[in-house]
């Protein structure tokens, strides 16, 4: 391998370890700590990340950290749509729909919002039409609520005082005291629920998909309009979530083993 081979590689290897440091980061980091945690020189990780800044790759905070960028959550969104195990994800929360007699799907992380990736509509008449690629709020959603209870409380609080909090139904917790006892309560219970805080006529319960480190990589839920069913007949189902959602953190963890294999 020639020194200009060698150069790109180099470069190319650090960029993926920024990537993941960033990507493993709780909370944004900055230049230093990045040259710190990957021993960089400074100049070069204030290159890599302009580089990476401009691309979309990284995107800067404004206390100055470096997060993910949007590139990257659209990457992560789509390898979650296109992965090999679509169909059994698929399968299982078809069964749960059928079994709970409503809309069922998963939500990630994206951005300051909640993403929808996987969804199975019932066959009632009457619909909430929350489609595939729908973007909802984090402090009034059952998946929102759930992820923002698995935070550390300073990066919870830190994301809170950020977020657009804004009433969206006469339900909807805008104090930030009662949100934070209301999550403190969901990190307890391992489980959210959404009682027509989001949309009006509308109640949800959401419940942790966890890889093999047991952190929340994604939510599972289901919702329903209230003519349909009350809140309380949702928590009925709420043995039934927990065990699909067994299942759908199982596969994910097949996958990361799997990788594991590999790279070894």
């Amino acid at each position: 391998m020639d020194h200009e081979s060698k150069r790109k590689g180099s470069s190319i290897t650090r960029v993926l370890e920024i990537l993941d440091t960033l990507a493993q980061s709780p909370y944004p980091l900055s230049p230093a700590d990045l040259a710190i945690a990957l021993d960089i020189p400074k100049p070069s990780i204030h290159r890599l990340l302009n580089t990476l800044d401009k691309e979309g790759y990284v995107q800067l905070d404004s206390y100055g950290g470096f997060t993910v960028g949007n590139k990257i959550h659209n990457l992560i969104l789509n390898v979650w749509k296109s992965a090999p195990l679509k169909i059994e994800r698929m399968s299982i929360l078809e069964q749960l729909s059928n079994t709970i007699g409503e809309t069922c799907g998963i939500a990630v992380m994206y951005d300051n919002h909640m993403a929808y990736t996987d969804r199975v509509q019932t066959n009632w008449p009457l619909q909430i039409y929350l489609p595939v690629g729908s973007k909802v709020p984090l402090w009034c959603t059952s998946s929102g609520k759930l992820f923002l209870s698995s935070l550390e409380h300073e990066q919870r609080n830190r994301i809170l005082k950020s977020l657009p909090i804004q009433k969206m139904t006469n339900n909807t917790i805008i104090d930030l005291s009662h949100l934070n006892k209301n999550m403190d309560q969901i990190a307890q219970q391992q489980f959210s629920t959404d009682n027509e805080e989001f949309i009006a006529g509308m109640v949800a319960m959401s419940v942790p998909i966890v890889d093999s480190q047991q952190d929340l990589i994604a939510c599972l839920y289901t919702h329903a309009p209230t003519v349909r069913k009350s809140l309380d007949n949702l928590l009925e189902f709420e043995t039934t979530l927990r065990s699909a959602a067994q299942e759908l953190s199982l596969l994910i963890q097949s996958i990361q083993a799997h990788k594991q294999i590999k790279a070894e």
